[in-house]
Formats: structure tokens, sequence, C-alpha cells
């Protein structure tokens, strides 16, 4: 959760002329008041119509969205907070905005959950069902729900960490009194908490940010916290700008259990600016041993856009699933994208495993099987050879701005495989492979608008070994984004994009003869133009 400089200096100032509850207050308007839902009729009309709104990712009704926080799943429902800055487009005084869902793609807008105070702006965090009432908050029969996140004040720049809890499954929210919880030791960077409950030693264990590692400390009851210890000092990792949104959860591979631990870091991804890393390693209720080399440096997603992700808690077991959800954007330009209303928008859900690779242990993300509900149609393309270019619109009515594409190739005798989505003004973007380079890459040079920032307009790659040959894109196209899943999510990139006019036309095209084995297309429906017909 970077702050820019200057978006700093702005906030505080913007800080100063807000009236500032006490620490313990929560000022909201009710949710009958204010609550927006997938089947109200004048939000979707606005939704569809906006320029640039996506419309299979969740986005914030107005003004300003970046980190996802507070992800937690009870009682149905999938819980997104959100940092949120409900008075401008531009980052300002920190939030936690606020949805539900029942399936991860359909959302209904909830009040603002969490206000600044006295002791600061809400900066990211996370929330937990407190099952054992281990805080004591619980007041009937309803678990609590307990948010921790960092409060940061913009006169002193300290960071503390806070609680917050509700007793009404997540629709009002009450401050700690003694608040902070955990108070600052004299660090600048110290914030982000991520917590989840260590059941071997029945404890509370928080994951969080601080410069340019993590700490880890240890709680019975989510108030008192002892340091327990801390990893990335050195040279382990990417260490090119700070440490932020930590995330620490087991995985199991082949019956073997894994930890893994996320840290988002900016600048220093893969290709410029904001990114997330991950270290696979073990974890003994202390301390978190990587299993790679110091030097071996994983990213979860290597596009631009693709930051600050953590994973819901409180998944059933009866589910089994770690699900993750990243903020979309890039600190490089995510205060000048050129949308009006709105700023940021979350990639889909996905589920993350672990693979064995020849490289090692490896992490892998799909996206989750609830987005299927939104396919309009199957359409199956068949097995062919590619000399040169195939029209997929013309051969299979492919115009859908919105779009799923699992395509299966074979490059083994080609050079390079290019995949164009465009529109009728020459605007378009590339994903591609490069056999030579083995590199996949996404090129949005001239995907429409690009000169809000000059480090938009880029190529990005990375790298990617294929067995045999054989290549597998799924991917998803928004009309201001695409997310490519490549050969079952051992790569993943995300880009945005922000073309005049939509893309409604894909060809495929080589250079040399390609094999493209049968895939399927679908055309998916608008979220919000579902709702309507409802």
């Amino acid at each position: 959760m970077k702050k820019l400089l200057f978006s700093i200096v702005l906030g505080a100032f913007l800080y100063s002329c807000n009236s500032k509850p006490s620490a313990t207050e929560n000022t909201r308007v009710s949710t009958e008041k204010t609550g927006e839902t997938a089947d109200s009729a004048n939000v979707n009309d606005k939704y569809t119509a906006e320029q640039h709104r996506p419309q299979f990712h969740f986005s914030p009704p107005q003004m300003w969205m970046n980190d996802p926080n507070g992800m937690v799943y009870y009682a149905g429902e999938y819980h997104l907070f959100y940092q949120h800055y409900p008075d401008s487009t531009i980052w300002g005084p920190m939030h936690w905005g606020h949805a539900v869902s029942k399936d991860m793609v359909h959302w209904q807008n909830l009040p603002i959950a969490l206000y600044p105070d006295s002791l600061g702006y809400i900066f990211s965090g996370s929330a937990v069902v407190d099952e054992n009432n281990t805080a004591g908050f619980q007041k009937g029969n309803e678990k609590t729900l307990v948010a921790i996140f960092t409060h940061h004040n913009p006169k002193t720049q300290k960071q503390v960490q806070s609680l917050a809890y509700s007793n009404d499954k997540g629709r009002t929210w009450t401050k700690y009194a003694n608040n902070p919880v955990l108070p600052n030791p004299g660090i600048s960077d110290f914030r982000d908490p991520k917590v989840s409950w260590y059941a071997p030693e029945k404890k509370w264990v928080m994951t969080l940010a601080v410069k340019d590692r993590v700490h880890f400390y240890g709680s019975p009851d989510l108030k008192k916290w002892q340091l327990l210890s801390e990893f990335g000092k050195g040279n382990v990792g990417a260490h090119g700008g700070v440490w932020e949104c930590p995330d620490l959860f087991p995985l199991t591979v082949n019956g073997q259990q894994k930890w893994v631990l996320f840290v988002s870091i900016n600048p220093g991804g893969p290709n410029g600016g904001s990114a997330t890393q991950y270290f696979i390693g073990d974890w003994n209720g202390k301390e978190f041993k990587n299993s790679n080399p110091p030097q071996t440096t994983l990213w979860v997603d290597q596009g631009s856009d693709n930051y600050a992700g953590v994973t819901w808690s409180n998944i059933p077991a009866s589910d089994g699933r770690r699900l993750f959800m990243g903020w979309m954007s890039n600190w490089f330009y995510a205060n000048q994208v050129p949308t009006q209303n709105w700023r940021s928008a979350t990639t889909v859900a996905r589920e993350l495993t672990l693979q064995n690779t020849p490289a090692g242990i490896r992490l892998a993300s799909t996206p989750v099987k609830e987005l299927q509900q939104l396919w309009q149609e199957t359409k199956t393309i068949k097995a062919q050879e590619i000399s040169s270019t195939l029209d997929l619109s013309k051969e299979y009515n492919l115009t859908s701005p919105l779009i799923e594409l699992n395509l299966n190739f074979d490059v083994a005798k080609s050079s390079e495989l290019l995949l164009t989505f465009s529109n009728t003004k020459g605007e378009y973007v590339n994903i591609g492979y490069s056999v030579p380079a083995k590199q996949l890459f996404i090129d949005r040079t001239h995907a429409g608008k690009t000169n809000f920032e000059p480090r938009f307009a880029k190529k990005h790659v990375a790298p990617l070994i294929l067995q045999n040959g054989k290549l597998n894109l799924h991917l998803f196209l928004d009309v201001a984004s695409v997310e490519v899943f490549a050969n079952n999510g051992q790569l993943v990139m995300t880009d945005i994009f922000f073309p005049n006019e939509d893309f409604t036309q894909v060809k495929v095209s080589t250079k040399g003869a390609a094999q493209l084995l049968e895939s399927q297309a679908y055309p998916l429906k608008s979220i919000w133009k579902e709702a309507l017909k409802e």
C-alpha cells in the first residue's frame, strides 16, 4: 500500500480539513440508505455506460480504490474491504470501503466500514472470524469479525496496529477502545498486518511489513502481541523498494505441506513499479525458513498490474481452496489512469496451488470456477495449422469485448505466436510468445490512451520455458484489462489498458507454422447487464 510522497502531503492537507472522530468513533451512514446492490438498476446502468468501467471485475462505485483488505469468508459471504478515499479519484485519507459477494463474481456494495479518526488514516490490514471469542468482543450468538489494520498518523508519519470488531456479519463496526494494540517501535514503515489462527499452538500470528523485511508476532487474544522473529534481512528476494501487504499461509503439494509468504514490493517489480513476490518454505509457529536460495526471486504475477493481493481467511474446510485477489493497477500511474468517476479495479478471484516443476516447487494461479457462470455460450475452435493469420472473430463470430479464451498451441516449429485484440480505430493489444527468447509478453504500446504517464506504453515480458513446444493460454479480456494464465497457471500476467473503443476483433498470427490444437472460446456476460435482466 505504497503512498507516493506527493500524495502523502496532499492527504495530510485534506485530513487537516476534515473533522476527526475519536479513535473509538466510526461515523457512518446506514446501510439501508447507501448500500448499492447488483440488482439496483440505476447503478448497473451507470456501470455499463461508463467508458473503461470493468464489466466482470470489481471496481468501486466511485472515487479512489487501491489495496484489497480484510478479505474474510463468513456466513456464506466473501467480504472484500479495500483502501478507499471517498472524496477524490486521487489517493487521500484512507478509509475501508466494503463489498460482499456470494460467489466472488457478483458484488453488493456496502457503506464505508472504517473511517479515519484521531489516531490517523485507516491503512491496510486483514480480518478474521474469532471463533473462540479470544478477544472477548462477542455479544450474542453471532461470531465476531475482527479487523486488524494499520493506523497511519499523517502528521508524525508513525504507524501502529489497531482493532475493530463487528457482531452483525460485518455490517457495522466498533473500534477497540484501547487501540493501538501494537505500538510503533520507532520504525517509519510498520504496516499491513495479515493475521491468521495457528491451530497447533492455539494462537494468532501476525505477519507485518516492516521497512524491507517481515516481522512475525504472536498473540493469544488479538490484543497482546509478542515479536516472534523476522524474515528478509539482507539480500533475500527482491529489495528494489519497500515491502508491503504480506500474507502467510500453508499449501500442500504431493502430500507435503509447505508455507507460502507473499510480500508486495514497490518499486522493484519484474516489469517496473509495483508487484508481489513470494517465498516457499517452512513455518514452525515462530520462524519462516526459505526453501530456496536467498537470491531466488519469485513473482505471483509478472504483468504490470497485480499488486497488494492477499488471500481470503476462514474458507471452509469443505471447500479447501486458497483464494486470492489483487489490486489491478501499478503505483507508476495509478493516480493518473484515464477513468473519470472512479479509479482502479481488482483482479478476478484466483485459486492458488503449488506445483512441482523442473526448477522446484512453484506457485500456480488459476481463475476460480465461479467465473464459468458468466459464459454466454461455448464455442469450440477446431484444430488446424496456422501459417500466417487466423481471424477468430470472422471464423467463429467472436466479437464480444468480454471474452474468455482457452487456447492450445504447439509452437515447436514456430518462432513467434501472436494473439491480437483490436478495434476499428486501429488500436490493439498483443499477447504473444517468443520461441527463441522463451518469453511470454503483453504489448500495450498501441492499446489506446497512453500519454497520461510515460512508463505506461510498454511491452512487458516474462520467462516461460515450454515442454515439447506446448503452450496453453487461458485468458480473460475485459474492456480495460487482460489476465493471461499460461500453462495451467505456471505463469500469470495481468495488464490494464484504455482503448478509445472496445476491442471486438481477435486474430492469431505466427512466424513459422504453428499448430492450433482444439480450443474453446466463451463470450462473457457483464455482471451489471446480467443483473439488469433479472
